[in-house]
């Protein structure tokens, strides 16, 4: 809970103060890029996840049943996360990487990803990290 309190912070003041607090991309190490986008990644898996727990076709007892599904529902009331979490891939790993990754790595790993978050509380830190992506 205060994970994610702190992801929301630290989003808002990012944008509240825009580059003035980013060091340039071209000088942030492969594993400072991960963090960075990680937050937002965090943001979006625990939004889904949220989402699927909520619904009521969500089985706990199986909750791999129609998961595929209700992630594919959960998406977009949570678009922004996702739109959040695709701009800052952008940003961090170049135009067009935040789409494929979206597109692939992420979507791969969502369903795992999901279940680990409910049946954690949505601690989870979502799907595999960036490392090796554009």
């Amino acid at each position: 809970m205060i994970l994610s309190h702190l992801a929301a912070a630290t989003f808002i003041v990012a944008v509240a103060t825009g580059p003035l607090v980013e060091a340039p991309v071209s000088r942030l190490s492969l594993q400072q890029r991960d963090a960075a986008t990680r937050v937002f990644m965090r943001s979006a898996t625990d939004c889904i996840a949220r989402r699927v727990a909520s619904d009521g076709r969500f089985h706990k007892d199986d909750p791999s049943t129609n998961l595929g599904e209700l992630i594919v529902d959960a998406v977009p009331k949570c678009l922004a996360s996702v739109r959040a979490m695709i701009d800052a891939h952008d940003r961090y790993f170049g135009e067009g990487s935040g789409e494929e990754f979206f597109m692939g790595v992420y979507l791969d790993a969502l369903p795992n990803a999901v279940i680990k978050a409910i049946e954690k509380g949505g601690e989870e830190a979502g799907p595999a990290p960036l490392s090796g992506t554009k």
